[in-house]
């Protein structure tokens, strides 16, 4: 008897690239499959990504909540119980949610940030990285808690700081090594694994 797949759903805000890529690792054998890709923006360009490739989209437009965040996160609870999903993946989505709305889905919310928490926290990490010194930088997933990006660490992924970087070069250096990381702790997690992951690109790759 065949165990039935985790149902994913992914919030986004924007141009949706890790979206992609967890979508796209969610086939085969990959315990999990999407339900929905949810953005708090009705032009992410995210949403057209998902419908192409086949995942129900929907939409709870900040802007028309009007600074309202209980109005906010109560449309958005009620599409994501719609959806029923096991695991939600918060891929870009630039919102901070309440403790209450955390509490709710608890254990099952899951977050990638740009830099190596602890360090950096929230943003414009790749800035503060280059303005620190840091000599190597990265991505973390990490569950969703009541406390800004401070929940358990499930995965992370490393990237040499080269001379002459950029935030920009930095940030795009990171970002395929986020392309790599999320798909592999989401089926992690999926299959109920949660010791966390290390990967480290090569210092003189393109990573």
């Amino acid at each position: 008897m065949s165990v039935a797949k985790k149902r994913v759903a992914i919030l986004i805000s924007g141009s949706g690239s890790n979206m992609v890529r967890l979508i796209e690792s969610m086939r085969g054998a990959h315990p999990a499959r999407p339900v929905l890709v949810l953005s708090s923006d009705p032009e992410a360009k995210g949403l057209e990504k998902a419908r192409a490739l086949g995942v129900p989209t929907a939409v709870v437009d900040a802007r028309a909540c009007r600074g309202d965040r209980a109005a906010f996160e109560a449309e958005l609870a009620r599409l994501l119980d719609d959806a029923r999903p096991d695991i939600i993946c918060l891929a870009g989505f630039m919102r901070i949610l309440s403790p209450k709305f955390v509490a709710r889905y608890a254990g099952r919310m899951l977050n990638i940030h740009p830099s190596l928490l602890p360090k950096f926290r929230g943003l414009n990490t790749h800035a503060r990285a280059l303005a620190a010194g840091e000599t190597e930088h990265g991505a973390t997933v990490h569950e969703v808690t009541a406390e800004l990006d401070e929940g358990p660490i499930l995965g992370q992924a490393r990237v040499p700081v080269k001379p002459g970087d950029t935030p920009e070069t930095l940030a795009a250096r990171v970002l395929r090594m986020e392309h790599r990381l999320y798909p592999a702790v989401l089926e992690r997690f999926a299959r109920g694994e949660r010791t966390p992951i290390e990967m480290v690109a090569e210092a003189d790759g393109n990573s």
